[in-house]
C-alpha cells in the first residue's frame, strides 16, 4: 500500500471517530494526516511524512484548546437567559413560609420559589435567578 493511502485512509477514521464522540480534536488530527497525505503526494520520506503530519496535528489541537480556554465560560442552562425564558423575569412573593419558600403565581401557574442561601425572606418583587426543577430561585429587587 502506498504511504498517501495509508495517510488519507487514516485521516478518514480520524474523521469517523470525531463524528461518532463529537470531539472537534480529532478534526484537527485528521488536518495533519491529510498534511502526511499531501507531503506523500509531493515525494517526501517517510520521516517528512510523520513530523509534518505530528507538527500540523498537535498544532491545530493547540490552538484550539487555546482558543477555547480564552472563551468565556457559558452559564449552566439553568441560570441562562438565552436558554430558559423564566431567567430575569420579575415574580411577587406575598408571604414566605416557615421553611424559606413560598408559593407564587407566574405564567398561569402556582411555582415554588426559594430565596438564595443566607438571603433575608422578605415578601415584594423578586428577579428570578436560576430554575431548579419546577422550583424558582429568586433574588430580591
Amino acid at each position: 500500500m502506498d504511504h498517501s493511502t495509508a495517510w488519507w485512509l487514516l485521516a478518514g477514521l480520524l474523521v469517523i471517530a470525531e463524528l461518532l464522540t463529537g470531539t472537534f480534536y480529532l478534526l484537527m488530527l485528521a488536518l495533519g494526516a491529510i498534511a502526511g497525505a499531501l507531503c506523500a503526494h509531493f515525494g517526501m520520506g517517510t520521516n517528512s511524512q510523520i513530523v509534518t503530519a505530528a507538527l500540523l496535528g498537535s498544532g491545530a489541537v493547540l490552538v484550539c484548546y487555546l482558543l477555547r480556554k480564552r472563551s468565556p465560560r457559558r452559564q449552566p442552562a439553568s441560570s441562562n437567559r438565552d436558554v430558559n425564558m423564566d431567567v430575569g423575569e420579575t415574580v411577587v412573593v406575598e408571604q414566605w413560609n416557615t421553611d424559606g419558600t413560598a408559593q407564587v403565581r407566574y405564567r398561569g401557574a402556582t411555582w415554588t420559589v426559594m430565596g438564595r442561601q443566607g438571603a433575608l425572606p422578605i415578601p415584594g418583587p423578586h428577579r428570578v435567578a436560576e430554575v431548579i426543577g419546577n422550583r424558582l430561585l429568586v433574588d430580591k429587587i
